[in-house]
């Protein structure tokens, strides 16, 4: 196989193989640049990380104005400038992104592994773009998929989830990954979230990963604190 020559796997060798190169950690710790567009807002913003595997997702703004904590059970965070918090299901994610969200997706997202179990599927597979490309063999007619694969790490290249009836999109890239400890995690995420007259677009920068260190996860809503509610 010559150099830049992608190999023509099977199917089941390439989900294989995306297993077998998926994230090995027990915890980690980093830190975020996030720039956010909705058509209206743009900010810059950076961001502490913490994580424990399937267990939780903590963030933190600087000076602590704003967490986020994040469990299977629940979505909780504050906010100091305008004093207000919210706890309570992944549909506050979920709406925001506009396809529904669990604990585990969020977590693949993150370090980049598929927010489906490709293994509890059928797949179609093809090169194309120097990766390899899967969609789902029998796909939900107002849920469609799309999984690209690197094929070097087959770490996820981009994952593209569209509701066709809503008319809503949702892509996230894998622009470039770095290696650290000998794995591949992403240097940085670019999720898109497009619908009906508008577009969100959400880059995330990743500094300074490290991994399997003791990790802490304070959180307290400050008293007095308004309730978000939706």
């Amino acid at each position: 196989m010559s150099s830049g020559e992608v190999a023509n796997l099977s199917t089941r060798n390439i989900i294989k193989n995306h297993y077998k190169n998926a994230l090995n950690f027990k915890t980690i710790r980093g830190k975020l640049k996030v720039n956010f567009d909705d058509g209206k807002t743009q900010e810059s913003f950076s961001l502490s990380l913490r994580m424990k595997k399937d267990e939780a997702i903590w963030l933190s703004a600087t000076l602590s104005l704003v967490k986020v904590y994040i469990t299977p059970e629940k979505v909780s965070f504050y906010n100091k400038l305008d004093n207000t918090y919210f706890e309570g299901d992944f549909a506050l994610i979920s709406n925001f992104l506009g396809t529904e969200l669990d604990f585990e997706k969020v977590q693949n997202l993150l370090i980049g592994d598929a927010l489906f179990d490709l293994k509890k599927e059928r797949f179609n597979s093809e090169i194309q773009d120097k990766a390899y490309m899967l969609t789902p063999k029998r796909d939900f007619e107002l849920f469609k998929r799309l999984f690209l694969l690197d094929a070097f790490h087959f770490k996820i290249k981009q994952q593209q989830l569209a509701q066709t009836a809503e008319q809503r999109l949702l892509t996230i890239d894998y622009p470039a990954y770095q290696e650290i400890t000998g794995q591949a995690f992403p240097k940085n995420v670019e999720i898109k979230a497009e619908e009906i007259n508008k577009t969100t677009t959400i880059q995330v920068e990743y500094r300074k990963i490290t991994f399997n260190e003791d990790v802490r996860f304070p959180f307290k809503i400050p008293s007095g604190y308004k309730e978000i509610k939706i």
